[in-house]
């Protein structure tokens, strides 16, 4: 039901846009930081950074400063689980489509702020396994990015987004604890060159 609600919102956002919008091409890439944690407390688990890159759209609307931005990135994301050794290794195309608010600080900087739903599709390995348990990852996962930025020169962006999982990522099974729910937030470090 999510996400039918969020290709709706998308939907509707695109086709309400009017004519005199401005749209621009560009490239985004950066560095995420996962945040994995499970509903057990006995796990822990060593989260390490991973990367994305992938093109990305930019709709400016002349409506006050608002805009829209829609990406597809390659995500990789990486984690250990302290306990089993499980070493896991989240491969995603992530697409986010973010509502943005621009503020200009003259025709050579300004800052952004960006808020919307992300969709993402598994497309590594699913399943990883240890002596003593294994997990398995969603094929698709929903998530909402919060996030702010900097545009300079009117073609650079460098941004910061947390990225906060709807639901679970995946569902970890432990011989000797049971089961556990497993969600992956991320913090992202951006850097957008629009042509």
């Amino acid at each position: 039901m999510k996400k039918i609600i969020c290709a709706f919102f998308a939907f509707f956002a695109f086709m309400a846009m009017p004519a005199q919008a401005q749209v621009s091409l560009g490239i985004k890439g950066g560095l995420n930081i996962s945040d994995m944690s499970f509903d057990k407390d006995v796990l822990k688990a060593e989260n390490k950074a991973g990367f994305f890159v992938g093109p990305t759209l930019k709709f400016k609307v002349p409506l006050m400063g608002l805009g829209f931005d829609i990406a597809a990135l390659y995500d990789q994301r990486e984690a250990e689980i302290k306990e089993s050794g499980i070493k896991i290794t989240q491969k995603n195309i992530n697409v986010p489509v973010n509502l943005r608010y621009n503020i200009g600080l003259g025709d050579l900087a300004g800052i952004y702020f960006a808020a919307g739903p992300q969709i993402g599709f598994n497309i590594g390995n699913k399943t990883f396994s240890s002596a003593i348990g294994n997990m398995a990852l969603k094929k698709s996962n929903m998530s909402v990015n919060l996030g702010a930025g900097v545009r300079l020169f009117d073609y650079l962006e460098i941004g910061a987004v947390y990225n906060i999982a709807c639901g679970k990522t995946g569902d970890l099974n432990f011989t000797n604890i049971g089961k556990s729910d497993v969600k992956s937030n991320s913090w992202q470090i951006s850097a957008a060159c629009y042509f």
